[in-house]
């Protein structure tokens, strides 16, 4: 081999030292020389070859693996065909086509990408931009699942063609929790609703209600009015029965969990229980025996229990069996891990079952969900099982149900089991004569309804009552006020200029002896900030009665 055959770019230069020893040297030693320097360097790059192509190989079963292990499916198109010449396990799997279903056929010849017309738009802009970024676009499996994705597609040059990768991510978890999030922020924005048309609506049942028990007492027990009047007073209670459920719903309503026996709960409803149902559903109770005490809001149980017997006679209208029991169960860890959010423990079991038409698997997922109702117009308001949840996880509890079509279905409350002894928590209501008096009254309230009704009430008990719309107007009512002092002042919490709990703690700079009761239709933080439902701090809750009025008021008089 002569140096002009040698196959590099520039032939190896001779050093000065080869040149020197080319002096003294023969020519045959020269030759020599010059093709052990060229055999050395032809030897280097044969390594350098051998490394690169090694390197390439390693790169691309690099590559192969990360293609072959994705996460997300790949596809690889031509450019100029747009057949697909490659695909990664995980995309084939996803679609539902297998490796061979896809190989060769344009992406707008597979059902996922049916839609012709957007494959060549998608196309031409992959060809004058380069790449293409669709982030939510439907596809649709071989057999017909919507599958939802987010598409990312590049063009790139790969040797001496062009090809297309099309990246496709399975986003359809994401678009569940997105919804998730969306319906959480939507439920806030009707619970805060909800609160508010309570608080207005309590304001208007104070005074239906106020007002028809006056009518009672003024009509007299056999006046022909008086059954007129018993219907107002009966829409007045449903209407605050469904406020109830609206603040509670929105929990909004004010919780007073106290140590309950869930027995006793259950049996003092069962006479008002018996009058909501048919005369044919046949009501059986089965309290357990010994059942554990709980630690609850006697109000919420009560409600809970209505709504899941009214909901069981709705699904019964040709009669039937309602079962409501009671039992101690302990939920084991296995329970906790089929049951999200549920805490192992022990617990008391409200159950209430029906041998009614039972639930249709297209609503299951639906049955708590806040105003979904599968009853006529006008017969439900979608809000009583939703209740029903929330009361039992403001109690620290969970509800479920088991249901089989045409045969019935049975909910099923579970509560923190307590070891707490049970202490005498019963709460007497107004009962009795209207207490009277004489004392100097103030009524501070800005809605002009209920401050009317509230001071007619006290001045028809003998009270002298003075009245003002707001705190601020009531100072200075207090200010100008001569002769016997004001003993009481009733006021609401929330009004314009200057709401109750500013007025108070001024009143008391004045005249640290002044009593407040406070009243109010909210139930929530809106009240809880202004500290009123503190211990130790009087309060009563909107809607109230002509009595309930008289009877808190006498008490906080007469208290030392």
């Amino acid at each position: 081999m002569i140096a002009e055959d040698f196959p590099f770019e520039k032939r190896p230069t001779l050093s000065a030292e080869t040149s020197l020893q080319s002096r003294s040297l023969g020519g045959d030693e020269i030759a020599k020389n010059r093709d052990a320097n060229l055999a050395d360097h032809a030897t280097q790059f044969e390594q350098k070859e051998t490394r690169n192509e090694r390197a390439i190989l390693a790169s691309e079963i690099s590559y192969r693996r990360l293609f072959e292990a994705a996460r997300d499916g790949i596809l690889i198109l031509d450019s100029d065909t747009g057949c697909i010449t490659d695909v990664n396990p995980f995309l084939f799997k996803l679609l539902g086509f297998s490796r061979d279903e896809m190989i060769g056929k344009t992406v707008g010849e597979l059902s996922p990408f049916k839609d012709i017309e957007s494959n060549k738009v998608m196309l031409e802009r992959l060809q004058e931009h380069g790449y293409v970024r669709y982030e939510d676009l439907p596809l649709e499996t071989k057999g017909g699942l919507k599958v939802a994705v987010e598409f990312v597609s590049n063009v790139y040059q790969a040797g001496d063609k062009k090809v297309i990768q099309c990246n496709i991510r399975d986003i359809t978890d994401r678009r569940q929790l997105e919804a998730q999030l969306i319906e959480a922020q939507k439920m806030e924005t009707i619970g805060q609703l909800a609160g508010g048309v309570a608080h207005d609506f309590n304001n208007m049942l104070s005074v239906i209600m106020g007002y028809s028990e006056l009518i009672k007492l003024g009509l007299g027990q056999n006046h022909p009015l008086q059954r007129h009047n018993e219907q107002i007073r009966r829409a007045a209670d449903r209407a605050a029965s469904l406020t109830a459920q609206l603040l509670v719903f929105s929990r909004k309503q004010r919780v007073e969990p106290i140590l309950l026996d869930f027995n006793i709960v259950v049996l003092e409803l069962e006479s008002m229980l018996r009058q909501l149902i048919d005369e044919n559903i046949k009501l059986t109770m089965a309290p357990g025996a010994q059942t554990g005490h709980i630690k609850a809001d006697s109000g919420y149980i009560g409600q809970l229990l209505m709504n899941l017997v009214v909901n069981a006679r709705d699904a019964m209208p040709n009669g039937g069996i309602l079962t409501i029991a009671t039992q101690n169960v302990t939920l084991d860890k296995n329970y906790a891990f089929d049951h999200p959010g549920t805490i192992p423990g022990d617990y008391v079991l409200l159950s209430v079952s029906d041998t009614g038409i039972g639930v249709a698997d297209e609503i299951r997922s639906r049955l708590f969900e806040a105003f979904f109702t599968t009853k006529p117009l006008g017969k439900g308001t979608g809000l009583g099982l939703a209740t029903c949840r929330t009361i039992a996880q403001q109690s620290g509890g969970h509800i479920r149900f088991e249901s089989k079509l045409g045969k019935g279905t049975t909910f099923k409350a579970y509560f923190p089991r307590v070891k707490e002894r049970l202490a005498n928590t019963s709460k007497l209501s107004p009962s009795g004569p209207v207490p009277q008096g004489t004392e100097t009254l103030l009524v501070v309230e800005d809605e002009v309804s209920v401050k009317q009704l509230a001071c007619s009430t006290l001045a028809s008990l003998g009270y002298n009552v003075l009245s003002a719309e707001n705190g601020l107007v009531a100072l200075q009512v207090v200010r100008e006020h001569k002769g016997v002092p004001i003993r009481l002042v009733i006021t609401d919490v929330i009004m314009p200029v200057m709401g109750g709990k500013v007025m108070a703690e001024k009143l008391k700079q004045a005249d640290s002896e002044m009593k407040i009761l406070f009243c109010s239709g909210y139930m929530d933080e809106s009240i809880n900030r202004y500290g009123v439902l503190e211990t130790g701090i009087e309060f009563l809750p909107k809607p109230y009665l002509p009595a309930t009025l008289a009877h808190k008021v006498r008490k906080m008089l007469d208290a030392i």
